[in-house]
């Protein structure tokens, strides 16, 4: 387990580190609801970190709801608190992603023009330095923050997106409402750790482990009409994909069939 724990990374606190393991443990149903959880000391052993950095970790996933402790008994895992939601089967990842932010509150953090960078530019078939609208938004469900959201439009198709807007509903809603009709886009999730200013918005340790999607949105005519940078919260967001199997000459390939978010926890359910 302790290589776990390095494996990480060096710039994550260590009662962060412990604090992921034993979350995660927790709802893979590694520790029963009738069985202590190992003790402060024995986890001190475990993880080779002192018996106050695991004290941390535990008095966060008390603070969540996610284990009891007892004077003389221990500390006890409450594994339903994090299956308490049922998901909503959604039919694709569009329709996921709209209900998502139907169901979800959003903080418009920045909004104005700027100028494509290169990455941007190459998304969007933009020229680098083609006008573009910013803007960065914070996404919260039943008060935890969960995503940090960068979007860029061309300048024609920001038309449709005001401020005031954004800060009150999703940016597909509002491109279908302009008359854009979403098909399409193409999608990379990676790693990324939380910088300096987005770990207090999303409420996570600096250098803590979060997801990065980059996805370009494609309208009807295959234009790209909207680049997002995004970084979600591990702990209470993952990616559900389901898979085909379908016969290739003698091989037989893996393809996607649907995909969607899946948001765990005190903020799980599909959208």
């Amino acid at each position: 387990m302790t290589r776990h724990v390095q494996e990480i990374g060096d710039v994550t606190p260590l009662h962060h580190k412990v604090y992921v393991i034993l979350r995660q443990q927790i709802a893979e149903g590694r520790y029963p609801s009738d069985k202590a959880i190992p003790s402060e000391q024995e986890l001190s052993a475990i993880f080779e970190v002192s018996r106050i950095t695991v004290r941390r970790a535990l008095d966060r996933l008390q603070r969540e709801g996610l284990v009891v402790r007892f004077r003389g008994r221990g500390t006890f895992a409450l594994e339903q608190a994090l299956r308490s939601t049922p998901e909503v089967d959604l039919r694709g990842m569009f329709e996921n992603l709209l209900a998502m932010g139907l169901r979800t509150k959003v903080k418009l953090l920045e909004f104005g023009d700027a100028k494509a960078s290169p990455a941007v530019a190459d998304a969007l078939r933009l020229r680098p330095g083609a006008p573009v609208q910013r803007a960065v938004r914070l996404r919260i469900h039943r008060g935890t923050p969960f995503s940090h959201l960068t979007t860029y439009l061309p300048e024609d198709i920001a038309a449709c997106c005001k401020e005031g807007d954004l800060a009150e509903k999703p940016l597909l809603l509002l491109l279908e409402q302009a008359g854009i009709k979403v098909t399409s886009g193409d999608q990379t999730i990676s790693a990324k750790l939380a910088d300096p200013i987005v770990a207090p918005l999303l409420e996570v340790e600096a250098g803590s482990p979060l997801i990065s999607v980059r996805r370009t949105v494609l309208d009807q005519h295959e234009r790209p009409v909207e680049y997002l940078d995004a970084l979600y919260r591990p702990d209470v967001y993952e990616y559900h994909m389901h898979l085909s199997r379908v016969e290739d000459g003698d091989a037989g390939l893996w393809q996607p069939a649907a995909a969607a978010p899946v948001m765990r926890g005190a903020v799980k359910g599909r959208g």
